[in-house]
């Protein structure tokens, strides 16, 4: 393998190692056996290489660390949320752009499918939903589903749902990557589905208001999942330079920690579903204000904050690649 493309395929989990400060002890030896690898395929094929010399640091660096005795840092959950996850997204962002990619195709999917297809609204969601939501707006409260159980009950119901279908939706990455497309476009067509009979109705604008107060960080938690799962997946479909066990098994704790990440968003999700979305009279105002804050939230944490993260760091790498 020419260097180039060896430090192409590294270069973010190495950025990460450099990023990342860690205490404990499974986390510190996987690190050291993961570059140690790395830095024999160095010393092999490129042993006068700045790449060899930069992988000899970070492997000092985290062998010293293993080494010493040190209490655990305090802090360590806000410091997970704050850089791992972050990194973690920029790691994988090509398998978040494919999860977002396959559910707009499925949400197109869905319209056009309610569009010229009556029956495929109750085939999708069944008839006694379909007549539920027909008597509601007869009633002029087009989303009194919303108000039908307790909030408390609501909240538990939804959030356990949901962090189940999620984890669901990761795991089934298994499944050479299939399983995430699978839950995309069934979730993906459902949505699509379900916004095309609203605005069928003439409440497309009202639906987006209500609807999307709990919707904006549900659907981008499926997204993230989905992408998560395609992690797992390509664990299996593309080693790269590992072995194929050794790639599912780092690609499955990468998956595991974005899986661990997403769990409060999908709380907040439900929190809103079950708490605020039922005020369908609330302030236009503050129906914007949730829905563009939801949004903006997801845009920064997930784009635009993990590459400001890794803009900091100017490794040896980039000197590398470009002198290769």
């Amino acid at each position: 393998m020419r260097e180039a493309l060896f430090v192409k395929q590294n270069s973010e989990k190495w950025k990460g190692y450099e990023i990342l400060q860690t205490d404990n002890p499974d986390e510190l030896a996987q690190r050291f056996i993961d570059i140690t690898n790395d830095l024999a395929y160095a010393k092999t094929f490129y042993p006068k290489s700045r790449t060899t010399a930069y992988l000899n640091g970070i492997a000092s660096v985290l062998h010293q660390a293993i080494y010493k005795n040190k209490k655990e840092e305090k802090g360590r959950f806000a410091r997970f949320w704050k850089y791992e996850l972050p990194v973690k997204f920029h790691e994988y962002r090509k398998q978040l752009l494919y999860s977002l990619i396959f559910f707009v195709i499925s949400i197109a999917i869905g319209i056009l499918s309610a569009k010229y297809d009556d029956s495929f609204l109750r085939m999708f969601f069944g008839d006694s939903y379909v007549n539920m939501t027909n008597e509601n707006i007869a009633k002029g409260d087009p989303f009194g589903v919303y108000k039908q159980e307790g909030e408390f009950m609501m909240f538990l119901q939804i959030a356990s749902n949901n962090v189940w279908v999620m984890l669901l939706m990761i795991i089934s990455g298994v499944f050479l990557s299939l399983g995430p497309v699978f839950y995309l476009l069934r979730t993906g067509i459902m949505i699509g589905a379900f916004e095309y009979f609203f605005f069928s109705k003439g409440l497309g604008a009202q639906s987006i208001l209500v609807i999307w107060i709990h919707g904006t960080l549900e659907i981008a938690c499926a997204v993230i999942a989905g992408g998560a799962g395609l992690v797992l997946g390509n664990g299996i479909l593309f080693p790269k330079t590992y072995t194929r066990l050794e790639a599912f098994k780092n690609n499955a704790k990468s998956a595991s920690k974005i899986a661990l990440g997403i769990i409060p968003i999908i709380l907040l999700a439900a929190f809103f579903e079950s708490f605020v979305t039922r005020h369908t009279e609330m302030p236009l105002w503050l129906s914007i204000s949730i829905l563009a804050g939801s949004l903006y939230f997801i845009i920064w944490y997930v784009i635009l904050y993990p590459n400001q993260l890794i803009k900091r760091t100017q490794p040896i790498t980039n000197g590398a690649t470009s002198r290769i």
